[in-house]
């Protein structure tokens, strides 16, 4: 695998997006247009209470170079959930395909909590307008959320349509854990995989994750993306340390890579994706929410780089 990286395409601080909406344009995800390339992402406003922040759906539409940015949404794509509910505090990521007439939108929904800082699920979000606005296909809650063996943490879906099924590679909380006794708790969340025959009621198999670990039983895991190419499936991630990653680069989130041919059985093989560092750049420190998408014959890969994507995202050229 070569990658040719093309640098950063797009900067949330460089355009006008929703109001309050300054930084952050987080896990850019793609959809294809008839001459061109639509991203959605996620981009934060400060919350009226203060001291935190609410994640918003976004976009950016990108000429056939995929670096000359023609359009960038400045309208509500997507309002948060109701009170109470469980996207009420965020929505981050979303992840669209056509479906028939319809964009199908899956998000991960944000809520907030007490002795542990959140919780998430996967809600399911349908546009009639060829993706300008979404809007929750039957209710408040999520088509995927808390289970026994997967108890919190569910969310980053990533679906792919093959065939009659709908195949969702998504992550599970395992635990939240403490560096020291005074520490606020971390999570630890593993890749997993669901099938569907409609889109909506999934079958998985409750508390399994199908990536192996590199970094021992804590390791994090995030983001899955998957795409058929060349005869294989390939899946890109993000994974990291459990603790100190927000200000240690060594334990940062970094991308990983896996292979199948039945998209059951993965083949870890994260050297493969070798993306040298240069020390300042914006991704020096961190390469987190990745995506890849296949436009013209070409296999791409968007992703975040440093503080989580506060600067936006960049894109790299894959030749495998």
């Amino acid at each position: 695998m070569t990658v040719a990286r093309l640098g950063k395409v797009f900067d949330p601080r460089e355009h006008a997006l929703l109001d309050g909406c300054r930084e952050f344009a987080q896990s850019p995800q793609t959809l294809a247009l008839d001459d061109g390339l639509r991203v959605y992402f996620s981009t934060r406003a400060p919350d009226a209470a203060g001291g935190k922040y609410r994640s918003h759906v976004s976009f950016a539409e990108f000429e056939d170079d995929l670096t000359t940015i023609r359009r960038v949404a400045r309208h509500q794509v997507l309002p948060l959930g109701t009170l109470g509910a469980f996207d009420e505090h965020g929505i981050f990521p979303i992840n669209v395909l056509n479906v028939g007439s319809e964009i199908w939108g899956y998000t991960t929904g944000w809520n907030r909590r007490v002795s542990v800082s959140v919780d998430t699920a996967i809600g399911l979000v349908v546009s009639r307008d060829g993706g300008e606005t979404f809007l929750r296909h039957h209710g408040d809650g999520p088509v995927l959320g808390p289970s026994l063996l997967e108890p919190f943490l569910v969310g980053d879906a990533f679906v792919l349509r093959v065939g009659d099924l709908f195949h969702m590679w998504y992550i599970f909380g395992q635990r939240w854990v403490r560096e020291t006794t005074d520490s606020p708790p971390d999570r630890v969340y593993k890749i997993a995989h669901a099938v569907s025959e409609d889109g909506q009621t999934w079958v998985k198999n409750d508390g399994v994750a199908i990536i192996p670990d590199v970094l021992g039983a804590d390791e994090c895991q995030a983001l899955p993306s998957v795409v058929a190419y060349n005869g294989l499936y390939h899946m890109v991630f993000c994974y990291r340390d459990v603790h100190g990653f927000r200000n240690d680069p060594a334990r940062a989130y970094r991308l990983g890579y896996a292979v199948s041919k039945d998209l059951i059985t993965w083949t870890r093989q994260d050297s493969v994706l070798d993306m040298k560092d240069a020390p300042g750049a914006w991704d020096a420190d961190m390469k987190c929410y990745p995506h890849f998408c296949v436009f013209d014959g070409t296999l791409y890969l968007f992703y975040n780089g440093n503080g989580f994507g506060r600067e936006g995202f960049g894109l790299a050229k894959i030749d495998l």
